[in-house]
């Protein structure tokens, strides 16, 4: 009985591929890191909405080319979120199994980066230095 609990399910050829070899981790730890990734789509999600807003109810408010820029900026933010934050689920995964230290988060400051300049941006048009 204690030989069953010791073996580790058998694994498809992708996830065998993905995954690069090592030790199944503490599930907590695996579903945490889900978790995490499932957060980041969600934000990504909001991102993909917010630039469906200001595309569709900001035409009496923003020029054409201010829409463009904030709708654009809020979508190219939401995929660089989206393939991001896959590769960094993977890459943590990976670091459990291999039990290595977790790799830093480059979601971070580039979601900071990218968000400040979309609000520059916003900024500038509010006061007039960018029509």
């Amino acid at each position: 009985m204690a030989a069953q609990a010791q073996q580790q399910p058998e694994r498809s050829k992708m996830a065998r591929r993905l995954l690069a070899g090592g030790d199944e981790p503490d599930p907590r730890f695996t579903l945490a890191n889900e978790r995490t990734f499932l957060a980041w789509i969600r934000t990504s999600l909001a991102l993909v909405a917010g630039a469906i807003a200001i595309e569709g109810f900001t035409e009496h408010l923003l020029s054409p080319s201010m829409r463009l820029f904030l709708g654009a900026a809020l979508a190219i933010l939401a995929l660089m979120m989206a393939i991001v934050s896959a590769m960094r689920w993977l890459q943590v995964e990976r670091a459990l199994r291999h039990r290595r230290a977790l790799p830093l988060p480059v979601l971070v400051p580039l979601i900071t980066l990218a968000l400040a300049g979309a609000i520059l941006g916003f900024l500038m048009f509010l006061f007039g230095w960018f029509s």
